[in-house]
């Protein structure tokens, strides 16, 4: 991925790392447009950061999602990065009736929000110079934080949807690039870690997530070293005691 003269829309851009990406990505000299649920948050970042755009969009309905790819098709038809970002986080009692919902909201927003997005938005990428698919998953698609399952189980199935996405695209000859990131757990409102001393403050992350990109333009995953050893826990023969260690938490 090229880190300027993009034209990037990122979902979940409201808060967080989505946010945090898209200001980073704007300043380096992006055209940069922000989608989230919420108009009210939406309006008050386009009017705190001018030049960044603003798309009404909730990955959990379809009929949005497809509102939004009419919208940007005609508004931006230059579009050649999309970041899959929108996701939540929340903890689930497996014992608990009343926590099938939580576990089933994960699935509709987390998984398949994601992929709708990119059934949406592939058609307008494929073809493009320098096109970009970004997902954002989690460490913990690699060992399960065990009091967040249908979360870990959706970034799970995320990294293999990039993997197939990934050889699919390039079988095809789309000349589109997969990205996956797989962040550790970061200073954010996502699960309430955002004064968490054990998270990775936001803007560490994002500048090593960004300097390991601009380092390997054809990177198919930036892992910052904090993640590394979930994310190789298997390979290393650590993976028992990783996972012990976040039974804990």
């Amino acid at each position: 991925m090229k880190m300027t003269g993009n034209t990037i829309l990122i979902s979940g851009g409201t808060s967080g790392i989505g946010l945090g990406l898209a200001l980073r990505l704007h300043e380096a000299g992006n055209k940069v447009i922000v989608a989230g649920r919420r108009k009210e948050l939406l309006d008050e970042i386009t009017a705190e950061h001018p030049g960044i755009e603003a798309l009404v969009l909730d990955v959990a309905d379809p009929a949005s999602i497809a509102r939004a790819a009419e919208t940007v098709a005609a508004s931006h038809p230059e579009l050649n990065v999309l970041v899959n970002n929108a996701g939540i986080m929340l903890r689930e009692n497996l014992l608990d009736p009343a926590s099938l919902p939580v576990a089933e909201d994960h699935v509709t927003v987390n998984l398949l929000g994601t992929i709708r997005m990119t059934y949406a938005f592939l058609p307008l990428l494929v073809g493009k110079d320098d096109a970009v698919v970004m997902n954002v998953t989690s460490a913990l698609a690699f060992v399960p934080l065990p009091i967040t399952p249908t979360y870990n189980a959706t970034k799970a199935a995320l990294h293999s949807f990039s993997e197939s996405l990934r050889v699919q695209l390039a079988g095809a000859g789309a000349g589109v690039q997969v990205i996956e990131v797989a962040p550790p757990g970061v200073r954010t409102t996502l699960l309430g870690q955002q004064d968490d001393e054990n998270a990775m403050p936001l803007d560490d992350f994002l500048t090593e997530t960004l300097t390991l990109l601009r380092e390997k333009p054809d990177a198919k995953e930036l892992v910052v070293e904090r993640a590394r050893f979930v994310r190789d826990a298997e390979a290393n023969g650590t993976y028992d005691n990783v996972l012990a260690m976040l039974s804990g938490h």
